[in-house]
């Protein structure tokens, strides 16, 4: 035969060295490898130092960038090193699967058989994929993500101490197809090879069988696996797609033939037989008959382990891929330097790990490889003995090695010369400019404003995030009023390279992009808070071009929208913008006549709009006055703030406004000086006299009170009128009131509510407010004690 055979599994570290000793032994004229074939002329990139796997084959379709695929590549997959040996030695190499542009069209004879297109995959915060790579040996080179980058793997989806199953299959570099639509179908393989192998052999965990047969034999068996797969695919019925891709690869391999005597092939194990069977050119040319390509591009981008870890649905991942980095990059003392590294992170963690720790882990875990007849230590061993000698039995120990090592945090890297859409190339320049270097962990960033590099990173992840790049997320939870700190949590995720790719129809730079994309959906809003939220957009992505657009679009959408939530929902965005706006160096002018014409119209129509409201529509409008009430505070403009006082003062004196709106009103008026401790103290007394509904006078509670407890803390004659609007509260109407009490009072400081406490506690003279001191009435305390017996299943002296 003029050609040699290279069945393997994909990402796996055994395979890719026999690969590369047979290379060595064989020399051959030509190598042909698994994969797309649109992609031949960026193999000469593997040679650049510049491109560290892992990385991966992004391929789009030209006239719509959304349907995308990656074919990813790690430092021990063998089509990586089968690439690399050929450079090295001038040999020249052709992808030689069937091509991507053939599984972006649809228009097929009807005779023709189903599109090889992409089975689903799950987003990895999903439970696990239910394709394992177990499963299917050989997954079809497609997989779509129909979802947003998800989190780090879950704990129960690391490996830990069980053993390495679902490790990886034999699957090829495998590309993750994004958007493929009605292609993104999951598939399975009608039989498991390595399954019914590890069957045969007495194995009831083929990955171990896998590991141990294969791996860990360190000498290559193509010869035995082509034999075991051949034997296997007599009896098994054939897969549709299978059937496409290898009459393709037969045809390309005719055609080597033809110019090539020593050919060599590398691909996945299920294909050998196929490949090596006598089939005629006119039946494969029947297979491929009526099928058209689509346009397409191809470049290099970064990948991720994370990504490359089979929890995150990809068919052809690992479990495992920090421990195949590992087993492929150490060459002697294998589980030893594995273990120091584990000692590392614990360390790392303040997780005291000594040097006997290690020594004695080591020979645990070699004492468990000889137990369980196995010829070397793998993943469940070295696990096994990390979990009981250096994690003392904790499992969260045990998953932090885990995410360190287990699944890695390795993320790979292109040359700055790689072919790329000038989106991408100039993010790159940007990211260089700020010396803000992409991670695959995630990692937060705490930047002041003030600063030139803080600012220009500012408004780099904003832009960024206009334009579907979520790179950084703001940290909601850290942000104050303060106007010179931000917070974000940054992750990089391999799939924005699409959204790059997406985002270049926009412009060819991250500023031009981003301020298309604001001034697009300025026009083509809907409503008022959409167009508001641009407004902020602006600001905080200096978006200087986007402005007048946006602005003309809010200034239109604010005089058709008569609805006053709407109108209030507005203002606090507005009022952010006009206030930060000098803080961030941005031009704001112009805005202020809108806000002042919206606080305007807010105040017209507050006074009829708060009456008649249920619980839930005085709730959201109680949200909506603390909101405007915050942003007037903001603008610092006198006149603007004594209008809504003026409004607020307005609305207090109805008869008919929801206790929640009264309550909270009369606190605004308080704060702000409006009101005297006697007034408030006459408006409490009103709900809370008897006769008035008990939920009514809590209502009003929860609005006077919400936002914080000091107000009781350091008022005696208010704490004291609560006190005893609660001790007259009938009981039968106290079940009511009480959830309502709940709600306000859990939403105090613990330190509040204990202070709160404390004074009601405490004598008189003492700072407390009560006229007598606390005695306990026994006979009354004893009576709770049957249900507190009933409740703790034990008796109560």
């Amino acid at each position: 035969m003029p050609e040699r055979l290279y069945g393997i599994r994909h990402h796996g570290p055994g395979s890719a060295r026999a690969v590369v000793q047979e290379l060595d032994r064989q020399r051959p004229e030509v190598l042909l490898i698994e994969g797309p074939p649109e992609a031949d002329d960026l193999v000469r990139w593997v040679a650049d130092t510049g491109l560290e796997p892992p990385v991966a084959l992004l391929g789009y379709a030209a006239d719509d960038p959304g349907r995308a695929a990656f074919w990813p590549f790690a430092v021990f997959s063998p089509e990586w090193q089968a690439m690399r040996w050929a450079v090295q030695h001038g040999v020249p190499v052709r992808f030689f699967d069937l091509p991507y542009a053939y599984r972006l069209t649809d228009d097929r004879t009807p005779d023709s058989p189903p599109s090889a297109g992409p089975p689903a995959i799950p987003a990895p915060a999903t439970a696990p994929a239910t394709t394992r790579p177990d499963q299917d040996p050989d997954p079809d080179p497609a997989v779509t993500i129909n979802a947003p980058p998800g989190d780090q793997a879950k704990p129960e989806d690391l490996p830990g101490a069980e053993s390495a199953a679902g490790q990886e299959s034999d699957a090829a570099a495998q590309p993750l197809t994004v958007g493929d639509g009605d292609a993104a179908t999951g598939r399975l393989r009608p039989v498991d090879p390595i399954g019914e192998l590890a069957a045969a052999a007495g194995y009831d965990d083929p990955e171990r069988w896998w590991e141990d047969v294969v791996e860990h034999r360190g000498m290559p068996a193509f010869e035995a696996i082509a034999e075991a797969m051949t034997a296997i695919r007599e009896n098994a019925p054939e897969d549709p797609e299978d059937l496409l891709r290898e009459a393709y690869m037969r045809t390309v391999l005719r055609e080597m033939r033809r110019t090539h005597e020593n050919i060599a092939v590398v691909c996945g194990a299920w294909h050998v037989p196929a490949l090596a069977r006598k089939v005629t050119a006119r039946e494969d040319a029947a297979l491929l008959k009526g099928r058209r390509k689509a346009k397409v591009a191809f470049t290099w981008v970064p990948w991720t382990y994370g990504r490359l870890a089979s929890w995150s649905g990809y068919g052809a991942g690992v479990r495992s891929p920090g421990w195949y980095h590992h087993l492929f990059t150490t060459g002697d003392d294998v589980v030893p330097r594995w273990l120091v590294d584990a000692a590392h992170v614990l360390r790392a963690e303040g997780v005291p790990t000594s040097s006997a720790h290690v020594i004695e882990a080591t020979r645990l875990a070699e004492a468990l490889a000889t137990v369980r007849g196995r010829p070397l230590a793998g993943l469940a061993e070295v696990t096994d003995a990390a979990e009981a000698v250096m994690c003392d039995g904790e499992p969260l120990r045990v998953e932090l090695i885990g995410r360190r090592l287990v699944v890695g945090e390795r993320l790979g890297g292109v040359p700055d010369a790689m072919p790329a859409v000038p989106l991408a190339r100039d993010l790159a320049a940007q990211q260089r400019s700020v010396r803000l270097k992409p991670e695959a962990l995630e990692r937060v960033l705490d930047l002041d404003l003030r600063r030139d590099t803080d600012l220009a990173r500012s408004r780099l992840l904003h832009r960024l995030r206009a334009i579907g790049v979520p790179w950084g997320e703001p940290d909601a939870a850290q942000r104050g009023t303060g106007t010179f700190r931000e917070q974000w949590r940054l992750r990089w995720q391999p799939e924005f390279a699409v959204q790059l790719v997406e985002g270049s129809m926009y412009g060819t730079t991250v500023l031009a992009a981003a301020t298309t994309k604001v001034t697009d959906a300025a026009r083509q809003a809907s409503s008022l808070g959409d167009v508001t939220a641009l407004v902020e957009v602006c600001l905080l992505a200096d978006l200087a071009a986007a402005y007048p657009p946006v602005l003309a679009a809010l200034d239109t959408r604010a005089a058709l929208d008569a609805d006053i939530n709407h109108l209030m929902a507005a203002l606090p965005a507005l009022a952010r913008t006009l206030r930060y706006g000098d803080v961030r160096r941005t031009d704001v002018a112009g805005l202020a006549t809108v806000t002042a014409s919206l606080l305007t119209r807010v105040c017209a129509g507050l006074p009829a709009a708060v009456g008649s409201l249920s619980d839930e529509a005085a709730k959201e409008l109680r949200g909506r006055l603390d909101g405007v009430h915050t942003a007037v505070s903001l603008l610092d403009d006198p006149e603007l703030r004594d209008r809504w006082l003026t409004t607020l003062e307005s609305v207090s004196r109805r008869a008919e406004l929801h206790g929640l709106l009264a309550g909270r009103v009369t606190r605004l008026l308080l704060d702000a000086g409006r009101l005297g401790a006697a007034e408030v103290l006459r408006r409490l007394r009103l709900p809370l006299t008897v006769g008035t509904p008990p939920a009514h006078g809590a209502a009003w509670v929860e609005g006077f009170l919400a936002g914080g407890g000091l107000l009781l803390v350091h008022d005696d004659a208010l704490l004291e009128l609560l006190d005893g609007w609660l001790a007259d509260i009938p009981a039968e109407a106290f079940g009511d009131v009480l959830p309502l009490l709940r709600r306000t009072f859990s939403g105090f400081a613990a330190g509040e509510r204990r202070a709160i406490g404390e004074r009601i506690a405490a004598p008189a003279g003492a700072g407390g407010t009560a006229a007598e001191p606390l005695v306990l009435d026994h006979d009354r305390a004893a009576l709770v004690l049957p249900t507190l017996s009933a409740l703790l299943g034990r008796e109560i002296l």
